[in-house]
């Protein structure tokens, strides 16, 4: 199935969202819960799988187990233009970030990105599963066990935390990333998890056991902030148990003088 040519608009600096402008007849898909607005004459319709129609209902149950495999939901969103004249559909980011785009038909039509990355992408690209074929990816990858996998040769949308710095591998060249941090890359990147290694940096370092380590060449996308370590951060300060205590010193006291209290 040929992909549908969309064309995009970014707004936004930090809490982003995308609009999408959808000619007569064309769609884009979604995951559930990333929609904000439409104009009207455009038709909304839930789609059971990864996005596409073929492969009749044996393989719409195969999508479907294998998105529920990544932790999405069994269904996808279409958003197809039924009017005349062009129409928009919106659709926004889940937290501070930047919306990144993809174009699929200039990246080798493949590319894999971390499970809760997916946002939109025009009707025709599949949203699959990626296993990781080496045994240390998959017993100790963390965010990277079970990767999703975009492919289609059509224009596709991911979100990341915070600041996106987008590096491009040369050919032998190695880079290792916190686990969290990878946001996407292309298919032609070998990727895998390495240990740590050293007592003092397992028990002391406070980076986790492992990084994940890729190779060029090919095209890199990594975030400063991934929603994991921004909500285990969030967690240590919820409630008044959780409050770190100011000062490494003063402790409750310092908490006191700066008028929190005990």
């Amino acid at each position: 199935m040929n992909n549908h040519e969309i064309d995009y608009k970014i707004h936004g600096e930090e809490l982003q969202c995308v609009e999408i402008e959808l000619d007569p007849h064309e769609a884009v898909i979604s995951e559930p819960g990333s929609f904000m607005m439409m104009t009207d004459g455009i038709q909304m319709e839930t789609l059971f799988g990864d996005g596409t129609e073929t492969g009749g209902l044996l393989g719409k149950l195969f999508s479907a187990g294998k998105r529920l495999l990544t932790g999405e939901n069994l269904f996808m969103t279409v958003y197809t233009n039924t009017s005349y004249q062009k129409r928009q559909v919106t659709f926004a980011a889940p937290y501070s970030g930047k919306i990144i785009p993809l174009d699929l038909s200039d990246l080798g039509g493949k590319v894999i990105c971390q499970k809760d990355s997916f946002l939109c992408a025009a009707k025709g690209v599949s949203v699959g599963i990626e296993f990781q074929r080496k045994l240390g990816t998959g017993l100790f990858g963390g965010e990277g066990f079970i990767m999703q996998k975009l492919e289609g040769d059509g224009m596709a949308f991911v979100h990341s935390g915070g600041y996106v710095v987008e590096k491009e591998l040369q050919p032998g060249e190695i880079l290792k990333i916190d686990t969290g941090c990878i946001v996407a890359f292309t298919q032609t990147v070998s990727y895998d998890i390495q240990f740590v290694g050293g007592i003092k940096n397992t028990i002391f370092g406070g980076e986790g056991l492992f990084f994940a380590q890729l190779q060029g060449p090919g095209k890199v996308w990594i975030q400063t902030l991934p929603i994991s370590r921004l909500a285990s951060r969030i967690l240590q300060y919820a409630g008044p148990s959780g409050r770190r205590e100011e000062g490494s010193v003063l402790g409750k006291l310092g908490n006191m003088l700066d008028g929190d209290g005990f």
